[in-house]
C-alpha cells in the first residue's frame, strides 16, 4: 500500500540544484509527487510511493546535493489520498527564482 511523505527541507537548499537533486532521487526510486521551493527559504516535497522508497528518499534528502547545506528535515507521513494520482515527479516553480 502506497503512502505519501511531505518533507520540508531547511538549510542552505535554494540555489543549488536541491529541486533537480530531488526530482532525480524521486524518479530513480519510482515515486509521484513535487517539489518546490518555499518563499521562507526551504523546500517543500510530496511524494507517494511504497514505504521502503519513500524512507530511502528522506535519507537523500538529508544528504542533499554537494552545494547544499541540510540543517534539517521536517517529515510528515500518511496514507496516501484515494483519487489523488502523481503519476510522475515534478519540479513546481516556486517563490525563489535561482536553480
Amino acid at each position: 500500500m502506497d503512502e505519501t511523505l511531505e518533507a520540508v527541507v531547511r538549510g542552505r537548499v535554494q540555489g543549488v540544484g536541491f529541486r533537480y537533486f530531488a526530482h532525480r532521487e524521486a524518479m530513480a526510486l519510482g515515486l509521484g509527487g513535487w517539489v518546490a521551493n518555499e518563499s521562507d527559504g526551504s523546500v517543500r516535497c510530496l511524494a507517494v510511493g511504497d514505504r521502503i522508497s519513500l524512507e530511502t528518499f528522506a535519507q537523500r534528502l538529508r544528504a542533499g546535493p554537494p552545494a547544499a547545506i541540510v540543517e534539517r528535515v521536517d517529515l510528515s507521513w500518511r496514507p496516501a489520498a484515494s483519487g489523488v494520482s502523481y503519476p510522475s515527479f515534478s519540479i513546481r516553480s516556486g517563490a525563489h527564482r535561482g536553480d
